[in-house]
């Protein structure tokens, strides 16, 4: 039967944990899961817990051999040009976004399995981290830009659950907020002047050529203001915006203030890494029993297997970014 390792996160103050010894105690085969040692630390857990649970905890290097590897922010891992083709990769890869990602796990001949594949019924299974995201993004920013938000006007650009999460904090604050979809991008840039604070939460398309909000646009937006990036892709929505960490979040550009943390979940780590425990301790069982290609959710998780691309958007990215 496969195994599946859980192992400490590359990604700077990645504070989330995809498993917690609570969630294993719904699993019938936790004596096919293997934890890194240390792995609970961040959040005051054990590997007594873990093992209590009935877990084997281990070393990194055993960790990373298991059959299964799983890490939330697998697609920043550094550890992939050491996996061999019988592996898998559990995480949110966001494969089609990155080239050269996807060039590597082609060619180690890996298996990915994509958390932002995995639906449920037509709901993301990890919508609520999502909606995290948006909450955790506003909250640190707010307090980087230095201005109160029932003192702020704010955009909201976007109505999917990141979105949704950050609606929900600016609102509660007192803030003042419109929300822009995607039918909408032509009034955002005729009003974005009005505003202090923009907060995108929308996932772009890359084989777009144009920008959401363009370096020409930031000449127009008040002075001082704030662009939140919770998507905060390379040469996605926002052409002015790139990614950044905890250690230098923010960044100006143009006159604006720039904040694109692109992992916001892990400042309330107990928090996310409950929510995110709950739904992977739903997966191990279907995992280690071998019926991932069965699954109803896992199946079409599968955007790689064994070195060749399933899903259709990471062929059609492949495509575009070999013909540039």
């Amino acid at each position: 039967m496969p195994t599946i390792g859980f192992v400490i996160s590359d990604k700077e103050n990645e504070r989330r944990r995809a498993i917690l010894p609570a969630a294993l105690k719904s699993v019938r085969n936790p004596h096919l899961v293997m934890v890194e040692q240390g792995y609970g630390e961040v959040l005051n857990i054990s590997d007594q817990a873990y093992l209590d649970a009935g877990a084997t905890i281990a070393t990194r290097v055993e960790c990373l051999g298991q059959d299964v590897v799983c890490d939330p922010k697998i697609g920043d891992a550094a550890f992939l040009d050491q996996m061999s083709e019988r592996q898998t990769i559990f995480g949110w890869v966001h494969a089609e976004r990155n080239p050269e990602l996807t060039t590597l796990l082609l060619q180690r001949g890996l298996t990915a399995l994509a958390w932002e594949d995995m639906y449920q019924n037509g709901r993301h299974v990890f919508w609520r981290n999502n909606e995290l995201a948006g909450e955790a993004a506003v909250l640190h920013a707010l307090t980087l830009f230095g201005k109160l938000p029932y003192t702020s006007k704010v955009a909201v650009i976007g109505r999917g659950n990141t979105g949704r999460g950050a609606f929900r904090i600016l609102t509660s604050l007192g803030a003042e907020v419109t929300v822009y979809n995607r039918r909408t991008e032509k009034l955002l840039r005729q009003e974005i002047g009005q505003y202090d604070i923009i907060v995108n939460s929308v996932f772009w398309d890359m084989t777009r050529k144009d920008y959401l909000i363009s370096r020409e646009d930031l000449a127009r937006m008040k002075k001082p203001s704030m662009i939140v990036d919770v998507s905060c892709d390379y040469d996605g929505a926002i052409e002015s915006s790139h990614p950044t960490t905890f250690e230098e979040p923010v960044y100006m550009d143009s006159g604006v203030l720039h904040y694109a943390v692109d992992h916001t979940p892990s400042i309330f780590s107990f928090s996310v890494s409950s929510i995110l425990s709950k739904i992977v301790a739903q997966y191990i069982d279907p995992i280690t029993e071998g019926r991932m290609h069965e699954h109803p959710v896992l199946k079409n998780a599968v955007i790689i297997e064994k070195g060749r691309i399933l899903d259709k958007k990471t062929i059609r990215y492949q495509k575009r970014d070999r013909l540039e």
